[in-house]
């Protein structure tokens, strides 16, 4: 989907979506971003036919796990009961240094 030279908003292959999200409004705390993400994510999986009970897994990346609580909180109530999907939550450096959160999805879809 939109590929660019340097990347594309999502990769489908074999009913399986590949994106990543991050936060649009650098400005906004960790909650704000956090929120914003999961808002674009949800945009992302209606766009490739998918809902959040199909994301597979998820890789996180946080700058400080300071944050891992709040992080947490608006984690456990974005999916529905049951529907966790495999996850990671690793300490690292983004590229830019007002990103507190980074998030890669996997998700089950029905591309049009």
């Amino acid at each position: 989907m939109n590929p660019s030279p340097r990347w594309s908003d999502a990769t489908i292959f074999n009913g399986i979506a590949h994106f990543v999200e991050i936060a649009t409004d650098t400005s906004a705390d960790m909650h704000g971003q956090v929120k914003q993400i999961l808002a674009q994510a949800e945009a992302t999986l209606a766009k490739v036919g998918s809902d959040r009970s199909s994301v597979l897994s998820t890789t996180i990346y946080v700058t400080d796990f300071a944050h891992l609580a709040i992080l947490n909180e608006q984690w456990d109530a974005w999916f529905p009961q049951g529907c966790a999907p495999s996850r990671a939550c690793v300490k690292a450096e983004l590229a830019d240094p007002s990103y507190l959160v980074e998030m890669t999805f996997v998700a089950a879809c029905q591309p049009e």
